[in-house]
């Protein structure tokens, strides 16, 4: 695991705690040697993730549509920043460019981020970990779903065994460093 992708809120108007992971986060993925890969945004959780990481010594690439670097909310401070078409461009050059995701607390577009990337997963287009920090249990609700899904029987236990959740980013990353991907059969056939 070289480089590590991670999705998250571009709000200013979340807690203070939420800013606080963001910046724990970036500060870790910096200290260990990795890539931070993110959205390229310079406003709320996003600003902070990568500020913290490049404060840390960290390389930061950003991947960001020309239609936000045309509202002025792109990172002007970053080792490397990708101009794409589109959203879908976006989250193709991430999965491209990252080895690991890693959710962070945010709102429609992280979660679409993290559905598609854990789609692609369960699909077999990619064998990489896929994580969620929850801080302040923020992803708590969502994981109870995750769980329910499985009970229901549209969700293979092994696709739900596929999501690392922690809120400690360094306990995190320890796990996504020893991933191994789920051996399941079709996601179509009863388990």
């Amino acid at each position: 695991m070289r480089s590590v992708c991670v999705f998250c809120g571009s709000s200013s108007r979340v807690r203070q705690p939420y800013f606080d992971a963001a910046r724990r986060t970036g500060s870790e993925i910096a200290r260990r040697g990795l890539r931070l890969i993110y959205g390229g945004a310079g406003v709320g959780l996003m600003g902070a993730l990568a500020d913290a990481a490049l404060e840390a010594g960290g390389a930061v690439i950003g991947v960001i549509p020309q239609s936000l670097v045309d509202r002025e909310v792109a990172h002007a401070r970053l080792t490397q920043q990708h101009v794409v078409e589109s959203m879908h461009d976006r989250k193709a050059l991430m999965n491209e460019l990252a080895d690991a995701f890693l959710a962070l607390p945010g709102g429609l577009g992280t979660l679409d981020e993290l559905f598609e990337t854990l789609t692609w997963a369960q699909l077999g287009f990619h064998h990489k970990p896929v994580a969620l920090l929850n801080a302040e249990g923020y992803f708590d609700s969502l994981l109870r779903f995750l769980d329910r899904a499985v009970e229901e029987g549209f969700l293979h236990p092994a696709h739900r065994g596929m999501i690392h959740s922690d809120g400690d980013p360094g306990a995190l990353l320890d796990s996504m460093r020893g991933y191994v991907p789920p051996a399941a059969g079709k996601w179509w056939q009863r388990p």
